[in-house]
């Protein structure tokens, strides 16, 4: 890469035992992929995600953003209402922005012990962002 990348990272603090060990993933995985991870933004849970990924995109110093956060099912629809409300936001502010943003969040339908296999999903998040961002430069 003859510029470095500078991303920001949105991690849901829910669920914070599995998102916590994403977040280390994806630092890991930029760091091998020659990103700078220019923010780390915690937010209370995913739906709260868009507003603090559109604060990052509206920042000069940001090319992209990740997403890290897992939903787990309970016993009612909840899970699945969330993960679609914030996917479409996220989509629309990818869109807004004209900067990629993954969707480094698991879920939903998923138990405590899937999500827990899921971690190392996380860099492929990374990957993605990275991967869309050089295809617009292209463009």
């Amino acid at each position: 890469m003859d510029e470095n990348m500078k991303i920001g990272i949105v991690v849901s603090e829910f669920n914070f035992d599995i998102t916590k060990m994403m977040l280390e993933r994806a630092k890991e995985h930029a760091k091998f992929l020659g990103v700078d991870v220019k923010k780390i933004v915690n937010v209370p849970g995913v739906f709260d995600m868009p507003l603090a990924i559109k604060k990052l995109l509206e920042k000069k110093d940001i090319d992209g953003v990740v997403t890290l956060g897992t939903v787990i099912e309970g016993e009612t629809e909840h899970d699945e209402i969330v993960i679609q409300h914030a996917a479409r936001k996220i989509t629309d502010l990818a869109l807004e922005y004209s900067k990629p943003v993954r969707l480094g969040i698991t879920g939903p339908g998923m138990s405590r012990l899937q999500a827990e296999e899921r971690i190392e999903r996380a860099k492929n998040a990374v990957e993605s962002v990275v991967k869309m961002w050089k295809k617009l430069k292209e463009i």
